[in-house]
Order: C-alpha cells, then sequence, then structure tokens
C-alpha cells in the first residue's frame, strides 16, 4: 500500500513538471505573437512653402494735413460737419473778413496812385527826350526826369504786389480742406481770435484710404526675408480685425527703413492697405500675418513630429521594410502649428506623427495615415486625435509587461 502512494505521487509530480514545462514554452511563443503597434504617418512632400510670420503693427494715416489759421482775425463760423468726409478745397471755417477786405482796398488805392504818378513821371521823361536834341533842358535835367519815370515804374509794381498779397490773405479768410479725406474734430470755436503770431490749428484732415500698417522687425528676419524674395515679389500682408475674422483687403510692404534702432535692434516697415470702407481707423493696433517670400523645396511637418537631442532635430519614419528608422533633419522655423523642414527629408517618406513613444528605432511598426484632432466629427465613432489610440496602446503594452 505504501508502495503505490509513493508510485503515484511520483507520477503525479512529474505530471506537474511536464504542465510547468509546456507553460514556459507557451510564454514565449505569446509574446513573439504581439502585432506591430499602430503609428500615424504623414508623407512628406516637398513644395515652395509660402514663409508666414505674425505680427503687430499700428494703423496711420496715408496722408495727414493741419488746417491752420493763415491770417489774423475772428473765427465766424464752421462750415463741415466734425468726422465728416471733405474734398480738397472744400469750405471749413470762415474768418472775418472785413478787415482784410479794407487792407485790400488801401493796396488797390496806393496801386492807382502809384500808376498816377507813372503817368506823370512818363510824360515828362518824354518832353525831356523831346528837348534834349535841341539843347533846352541840361543834361542834368533829363537825368532826373528818367530816374522819376523809373521810380514810378517801380512804385507800380509794388502796388501791384500789395494788391496781390491783400487779396490772397483775403482769400485765406475762407478755410478750404487741402487734401481729400476726413476731418477731426475742431480746435476753435466760433469768436475765437486766431493767427495772432503763431498759425492756430484749427482742425485736421487724415486721408484714411489706403492707411499705413507701421511695425518693425529684427534685423535678421529682414535679412531672411529678402532673400526669400523672387522676381521682384513684394510681401504682402493680411490683416485680423478685432473679432478674429480675416479682412478682406490684402496690402502689400512698401516701406523698408536702412537704419536699425540701437535700443531694439529692428528696423522699421511699413505697408500700405486698401481701406474702401472706412472700417479701419488710424492709430489702432492690429494683428496680421505677413508673407515674407517662399522657401524653395522645402516640406511642412507638424510640430509633434519633430523632436530633439543633443545631436539635432530629427523625427521617426516608416522604411519600405515597414521598420521605424531615424532622420535628422534641419528645422529651424516654425509656422502655425508646423515645423518648416529644410533638409534631412528627401520627399515621400512616411513621417510619424502620432504614437511616437510606441515607435523604436530598428522595430517594426504599422503605418495609418494621420488626423489631426478635430477632423473628425465625435459622433462619427472615431476617435478625437490621438489620445484615445494611445491610451489603448498604454493599456496593451500595460497588459502585455503583467
Amino acid at each position: 500500500m505504501t508502495m503505490q502512494i509513493r508510485t503515484l505521487a511520483v507520477a503525479g509530480a512529474i505530471l506537474l513538471l511536464s504542465a510547468c514545462g509546456k507553460g514556459d514554452e507557451a510564454g514565449p511563443g505569446a509574446m513573439g505573437a504581439m502585432p506591430p503597434p499602430e503609428v500615424g504617418v504623414i508623407v512628406a512632400k516637398k513644395a515652395s512653402v509660402p514663409l508666414h510670420q505674425e505680427m503687430v503693427g499700428r494703423l496711420a494715416a496715408f496722408r495727414s494735413a493741419d488746417v491752420r489759421a493763415r491770417i489774423p482775425g475772428v473765427v465766424q463760423k464752421r462750415v463741415y460737419e466734425e468726422g465728416s468726409d471733405v474734398r480738397k478745397g472744400q469750405v471749413l471755417f470762415l474768418i472775418d473778413p472785413a478787415p482784410l477786405r479794407a487792407a485790400l482796398g488801401q493796396a488797390q488805392a496806393a496801386l492807382a496812385q502809384a500808376q498816377a504818378s507813372q503817368a506823370n513821371a512818363r510824360a515828362s521823361a518824354d518832353r525831356a527826350r523831346q528837348l534834349l536834341p535841341q539843347k533846352f533842358i541840361s543834361k542834368s535835367d533829363y537825368d532826373n526826369a528818367l530816374a522819376a519815370e523809373r521810380s514810378a515804374v517801380a512804385a507800380v509794381q509794388a502796388g501791384r504786389a500789395a494788391v496781390d498779397a491783400a487779396q490772397i490773405n483775403l482769400g485765406y479768410a475762407t478755410v478750404r480742406a487741402p487734401i481729400d479725406g476726413r476731418a477731426g474734430k475742431q480746435q476753435v470755436t466760433e469768436g475765437a481770435l486766431v493767427g495772432q503770431g503763431d498759425a492756430t490749428l484749427l482742425t485736421t484732415v487724415d486721408q484714411i484710404d489706403p492707411l499705413y500698417v507701421n511695425f518693425s522687425m529684427s534685423v535678421s528676419e529682414l535679412a531672411q526675408a529678402r532673400s526669400l524674395q523672387t522676381n521682384g515679389q513684394t510681401p504682402t500682408v493680411q490683416v485680423r480685425l478685432p473679432d478674429g475674422s480675416v479682412y478682406g483687403h490684402p496690402g502689400e510692404l512698401d516701406f523698408s527703413g536702412d537704419i536699425v534702432d540701437p535700443e531694439t535692434g529692428s528696423v522699421a516697415l511699413r505697408a500700405q492697405l486698401p481701406n474702401p470702407d472706412k472700417t479701419l481707423l488710424p492709430g489702432t493696433f492690429v494683428s496680421f500675418g505677413i508673407t515674407l517670400g517662399q522657401v524653395p523645396d522645402a516640406f511642412l511637418i507638424p510640430q509633434t513630429a519633430v523632436q530633439r537631442d543633443a545631436k539635432s532635430a530629427y523625427v521617426l519614419v516608416v522604411g519600405q521594410d515597414g521598420k521605424v528608422a531615424r532622420k535628422d533633419i534641419a528645422a529651424d522655423r516654425a509656422q502655425g502649428s508646423d515645423w518648416i523642414v529644410t533638409g534631412g527629408l528627401a520627399g515621400g517618406e512616411q513621417v510619424i506623427v502620432s504614437g511616437l513613444q510606441k515607435a523604436q528605432p530598428g522595430q517594426p511598426a504599422k503605418a495609418s495615415p494621420w488626423q489631426p484632432p478635430g477632423a473628425q466629427p465625435a459622433a462619427a465613432g472615431a476617435p478625437a486625435g490621438d489620445k484615445p489610440a494611445e491610451g489603448k496602446q498604454q493599456a496593451g503594452d500595460a497588459a502585455q509587461k503583467d
């Protein structure tokens, strides 16, 4: 009986050891059967990439003219409506013309007197010319008659100039708009004495169609922009309104300074912006995007795909053999949510954008087209971005470790 019990115990132990051995053999087999991780990729495509930059600038009037009192007098009336659009030559203010009319009358009277004196001097000179050959007058009297005639002519010219000046001053009593534009607030009221010593400011007229956008740019950025301009292409400006919408009329860069501000290290620039509806006003700060030029033979790679280490920036790609490989790249400038890559890629590579934490160089990976977050509606059952897929993979990794 004891022998039978021992025999059964030994047989049970052998069966147990055999079962454990089979379990050990199944373990590695099960691990090797795990599928390669799935990653989201884009195909790198070489193209000429427009170089955009976000800037902030301030709007300024295309032309601004101060309307001043050019003669002394009392303001009688403001003719225009404040804040309205006026045309060149339109009457804005009236200054009391009575003293100026009186001055014009005096100048005209002085001219008439000078003309009368001129007529007498001319007659005397003519008689002297007739009498001199007959020796009826002396040479001295003849010279005096000619001198008096010349003085009378000069007096007439001076009188005419005085009349012209008086007429000009009388014209200044009617203050007109020097340019087309929008007339601002009046700076003086009716009854104010203006033009005493200084040319008193009455109002300002601003031409706001088009407008200027004044901004600045660093020397390095400006040099890069100039190097990217080809075929005389002018950088364009696209302004965004306060509500976030894009202004419907793009502008163009029309001035670039050549002097660097020593305090900021930047260069002043200016763009011209159409404003036909006059919705934009001078003095407003605006944000805008400026297209500086074209970057030839470049790639736009999402920023989430670009990694960096002590060596360089790099991306992971899925090769033709289905394995992950590293590609060192030149990515020196960001644009929106992408990097502009100018070196390291040849085109056609499958660049990994999502699932980077699952991809290891030299290991296989399953590539599928990458969808930007929010590209598919949540109601369609598609994952929002890459986070759910990554969460599932992390859970699978945890199960695999267990």
